[in-house]
């Protein structure tokens, strides 16, 4: 167990305990003090004690201080990331210690990350966060450079984490923090970009050649990140891992990507599949 401050949004720091679980299939569980609340994307609660509540809150999980229009204006800064409009609250409301546990939406490993520690600012891939404590603002952090608005993809729209207490993000794969230096230069495949700090510049950048760019299999743009400041990047981007099952899902007629050669064949056999 890990001791760490949670901010439950009333800007008081509250000492709790946190455990990540498993290897491959991570999944957080925070201990709550009474009266401690954590926000979390919708769906993505893994299991809670008795004495926990749920509420579903609109906007961005920041306490909101301009009424509807402040609310509306959070939910639609998420709307535009691709997220659900709504965010869930998980309180301890019993009088002594509860856990909540969140799960990874697919194989990876979560990451741990103090915003204090970090100036009260990370921007992160969308569909990373996991969950935070209650306070902390789930916004949206567009790329201001030409480059990284046209061709930015994966990386174009970012979510912008703010606050003073901890987040959890999730990375696909297996997660690598760096440090860069100032004016040190990083080329990285757009959608492999987990988290990275303010101070980090990112812009994207043309791979070169028609025939790298036609038949390199890395597409056209690659992101450039440039020090100073820390960046965390994942092995297997959630893109690559739903295309990779839908060129291997057997089609209507055709089978799957493997099943016109001998080895689809042979492995039909083997696992009974051969109707």
């Amino acid at each position: 167990m890990t001791q760490i401050p949670l901010s439950p949004g009333s800007g008081q720091m509250h000492a709790v305990d946190y455990t990540i679980h498993g290897d491959d299939m991570q999944f957080v569980e925070v201990e709550l003090d009474p009266s401690e609340a954590v926000i979390a994307e919708a769906g993505g609660m893994m299991y809670m004690d008795d004495g926990i509540a749920m509420e579903t809150v609109f906007g961005d999980g920041a306490p909101q201080t301009g009424g509807l229009m402040g609310a509306l204006l959070g939910a639609g800064k998420r709307l535009l990331t691709g997220e659900s409009l709504f965010l869930t609250v998980f309180q301890n409301q019993g009088a002594v210690k509860r856990r909540v546990a969140f799960g990874a939406p697919y194989p990876g490993k979560i990451l741990p990350v103090h915003l204090a520690e970090l100036g009260g600012e990370l921007i992160a891939q969308k569909d990373s966060f996991l969950c935070a404590a209650k306070g902390v603002s789930i916004g949206i952090a567009f790329q201001r450079r030409l480059g990284a608005g046209l061709f930015g993809g994966e990386g174009f729209i970012m979510q912008r984490l703010t606050g003073d207490g901890w987040a959890f993000i999730h990375a696909g794969g297996t997660l690598y923090e760096r440090t860069l230096a100032p004016g040190e230069l990083i080329r990285v495949d757009t959608g492999c970009i987990v988290a990275l700090q303010p101070s980090v510049e990112f812009d994207i950048q043309y791979v070169g050649g028609v025939k790298t760019a036609l038949f390199g299999g890395e597409g056209l743009f690659f992101a450039t990140l440039r020090g100073p400041g820390r960046i965390w990047l994942q092995s297997l981007p959630f893109s690559r891992l739903a295309g990779r099952i839908v060129a291997a899902a057997p089609r209507p007629g055709r089978g799957g990507r493997e099943e016109g050669s001998l080895l689809g064949g042979i492995g039909r056999l083997v696992d009974g599949d051969n109707s």
